[in-house]
């Protein structure tokens, strides 16, 4: 099996390869990893306390984050050293102040490993949510180093449960402890052999609380605001911009629509535009100084063509959309929740505990098509105390759940 692990890693990353000649995202991975562990060497110096924070992209970062500043705070004395696997998540937080040192992760090769950790030489390591690579972790525990997942979640569906996951599940026993967000992940991994696990939370809780308590000031969007309420597409593809679409097609005099795309490169935006065709008007224009203020005042949709700002913006919406939904699964349904927005989004959600809960709690509407959609959005409009209700769960269930970076930081007291 192991030679297998290898054959699939080598032939993962030869396919990337050849996929950057197209794709901009695999040339960056590629590009990345060139003459990479020289680099991590000729930057790290040698005797620093040193804590590895690996993340896979710019999600489970965001996941991550709260912990990695918490440790910044509780233990100024160490160096923060992280890594990414994809370019969504390194090529927007290679500038991120809070660590020392930022890179992408080595191919996960037994070489590469080995010179890795003896080059990083962390005191402690921690790994968000999903992110289990046999030969760093191997060799991590061959120096006996302390090795924590954050913030995992598991699901009886997953290869480390079923007959022929016995490989997988050594993987899993080269981890010193889990930190999981429910009682189900505590349940299988136990029904493994696995007892070093402690249900935690999930640390986007503490991610989206902080938001919410500093939000950011958007002078243009208040502008384009000015009386109306706000229906937020945000992270969408183009299947949840076809239910928006038909939204705005409808009677909405009051309502005006921030969609925040997924991919925001030329091509995406132009054909989003393009669909939306009259009254839109793009982020980067507005902030350039190219709309008149009255324009921006008038206008009925516009288009965030920019990374960075749209877990900022779901305060001044009255209604939230999350893209995903029709796809691989929903983006991030938390960073609207936690300002007291219902959310709406499409079937692909039962994997996320969070989607979960916040429809068993009547504050979260999954939608599978346009009608379902203006049905769900014309009934809170005409129904304003049902509005507030709902509005106020949602911001108490993010009360309920944070305080997980707290639980991970007190556990590491012992291991340092």
């Amino acid at each position: 099996m192991r030679f297998l692990y290898f054959f699939v890693i080598k032939s993962y990353s030869i396919l990337i390869f050849f996929a950057g000649f197209f794709n901009k995202k695999a040339k960056q991975w590629t590009k990345g990893r060139k003459n990479l562990l020289k680099s991590i060497k000729s930057e790290v110096k040698s005797g620093e306390k040193m804590a590895w924070f690996h993340t896979a992209s710019l999600g489970e970062f965001e996941q991550g984050r709260p912990l990695i500043e918490g440790f910044r705070k509780k233990y100024p004395n160490f160096k923060i050293f992280l890594t990414f696997f994809s370019p969504s998540g390194y090529e927007i937080r290679k500038n991120y102040s809070v660590a020392d040192y930022i890179f992408y992760l080595p191919l996960d090769t037994p070489k590469n490993a080995k010179k890795f950790v003896e080059i990083v030489d962390p005191q402690i390591v921690f790994f968000v949510k999903y992110e289990f690579w046999y030969n760093f972790l191997r060799v991590l525990k061959s120096k006996g180093k302390t090795v924590f997942i954050v913030s995992g979640i598991f699901r009886k569906e997953q290869h480390f449960f079923k007959w022929y996951g016995s490989w997988f599940r050594k993987i899993l026993k080269l981890i010193t402890f889990f930190f999981v967000q429910n009682q189900e992940s505590k349940e299988l991994l136990n029904k493994i052999g696995i007892e070093n696990v402690e249900i935690s939370g999930d640390t986007r809780f503490d991610r989206v609380f902080e938001i919410s308590q500093n939000k950011k000031s958007f002078p243009l969007i208040e502008t384009f605001k000015h009386n109306s309420d706000i229906f937020l597409g945000g992270s969408t593809w183009p299947a949840d911009e076809e239910l928006i679409y038909s939204l705005i097609n409808k009677k909405t005099e009051n309502l005006k629509f921030i969609i925040a795309p997924h991919e925001v490169h030329k091509e995406r935006i132009k054909l989003l535009k393009e669909k939306f065709l009259k009254d839109v008007l793009l982020f980067s224009d507005v902030l350039s100084g190219q709309v008149e203020k009255e324009e921006i005042k008038n206008s009925k949709i516009l288009i965030i063509d920019s990374i960075g700002i749209l877990s900022h913006l779901y305060h001044y919406s009255k209604f939230a959309y999350i893209g995903g939904g029709f796809g691989v699964g929903i983006h991030n349904i938390l960073e609207a929740v936690t300002f007291g927005k219902p959310v709406f989004f499409g079937p692909n959600y039962k994997k996320f505990q969070e989607a979960n809960d916040l429809i068993n709690l009547g504050v979260a509407f999954c939608v599978h098509n346009d009608s379902e959609l203006i049905e769900n959005v014309k009934a809170f409009s005409a129904n304003i105390e049902k509005y507030n209700k709902c509005s106020k769960s949602c911001s108490n269930y993010i009360l309920d759940k944070k305080g997980a970076t707290e639980i991970i930081l007190k556990m590491t007291e012992s291991r340092l």
